[in-house]
């Protein structure tokens, strides 16, 4: 016979899992308007704590080779902030200048795109008629002219940005460098202050997955983009399209934007080879041999590497993106699938909450699967048979 529940425990087990659901979805609501309001704070420690994540199997190398966890972690800032400030210098710098030239070129753009202006004449002719008053009354009479200041050098980039956007850098470098320096002690203090040796080997896990998933996509998807971005620049070179290794750093950087990342990198290699080439069908040539290498990635290359112990539900991704591009930006569509890799690791570990379990059988949020294991044979449904 199972097991019966006492009638009073089980109310006390409904009302504390009722409480426990309704300050879940308290602190669900409340949570994205703080991350929001609260971003000059939240933004650059979230990134911090990414980032540090990522370098951690970089900083457990140099230990074992002898180093302190002081110096290594002064290594693994300092390689970081080497090729993060190669990558803006070699993409922001060009950038700046193909923005000056935006409002110069875009004559050129609409007679390469006339052949394809000329297919939708009868349309243009047609909402040009509609909204001919409207246009009358905007119109302001004469074209603008952008003037983009082109720095020199990333310090002058540098010089010129907002103060507290710098502040938030030196934060983020700072928090990196304390946190991978008191990575082993803290690693350590956390497993040996669980009260039995099941928590902490339980606790020793879930760490570890948490370091290796995210340290795992990161690298893998790095090493994937950068590729891909080296490939879609040597093509570039080959074309003689200007500043070839600035649109493969922005393709490498988009590219960890799942779906719309590379929807903007196909867009703007479209615009540039507009604004590059007189012929239509060579100014779509960047565009077409950045989608075809993004197809062989996406499907063969990224699925071959990083293999199933990743994957992720695409739903999620997309949820993710909305909901972290929606609180941060474009910062936060970047740092998606990182934190989504990361949450997921530990709520796989920690146990999900059962709410249908709760609305509907049981009246808890967790769901007790060995009770049901250990059931006798008279209490389960017979086998069809």
């Amino acid at each position: 016979m199972p097991r019966e529940v006492p009638a009073e425990a089980q109310r006390r087990d409904r009302l504390l899992a009722a409480l426990t659901l309704t300050a879940g979805v308290g602190l669900a609501v409340a949570l994205p308007f703080a991350l929001r309001a609260g971003a000059e704070f939240f933004l650059p420690v979230t990134a911090a704590f990414v980032i540090a994540i990522a370098l951690v199997p970089l900083l457990e190398w140099f230990e074992r080779r002898g180093l302190p966890s002081g110096l290594a972690s002064l290594l693994c800032v300092t390689m970081f902030l080497t090729l993060a400030n190669g990558a803006l210098a070699a993409i922001v710098v060009p950038a700046t200048e193909w923005v000056q030239l935006l409002p110069e070129r875009i004559g050129r753009v609409r007679a390469t795109l006339a052949p394809l202006l000329d297919i939708y004449a009868a349309l243009e002719r047609f909402i040009d008629d509609a909204l001919g008053q409207f246009a009358a009354e905007s119109s302001t009479g004469g074209a603008r002219t952008v003037r983009v200041e082109t720095p020199n050098s990333l310090v002058d980039l540098l010089a010129t940005s907002a103060p507290h956007a710098l502040v938030q850098l030196f934060f983020a470098l700072l928090v990196i460098f304390f946190f991978l320096s008191g990575w082993t002690g803290m690693r350590r203090r956390t497993i040996v202050s669980r009260g039995s040796f099941s928590g902490a080997l339980a606790t020793a896990r879930v760490i570890q997955q948490v370091v290796d998933a995210t340290s795992t996509y990161l690298g893998t998807i790095t090493f994937i983009n950068v590729a891909l971005g080296a490939a879609v620049a040597g093509v570039l070179y080959l074309l003689e399209m200007p500043t070839p290794l600035m649109w493969g750093g922005i393709v490498a950087v988009l590219n960890y934007v799942p779906y719309l990342g590379p929807i903007i990198a196909a867009l703007l290699l479209a615009l540039g080879g507009l604004m590059a080439f007189d012929d239509l069908w060579v100014a779509l040539i960047p565009a077409a041999v950045f989608v075809g290498l993004h197809v062989v990635e996406a499907n063969v290359v990224t699925p071959w590497t990083v293999g199933r112990r990743l994957t992720i539900n695409p739903l999620m991704i997309l949820l993710s993106l909305s909901f972290w591009g929606w609180v941060w930006g474009t910062t936060g569509a970047l740092l998606a699938v990182p934190l989504l890799i990361i949450v997921r690791t530990v709520v796989a570990a920690a146990g999900k909450p059962d709410i249908a379990g709760f609305l509907f059988e049981e009246g808890v949020l967790t769901h007790i699967g060995e009770e049901d294991d250990d059931a006798p044979s008279a209490a389960r449904p017979p086998r069809a048979g």
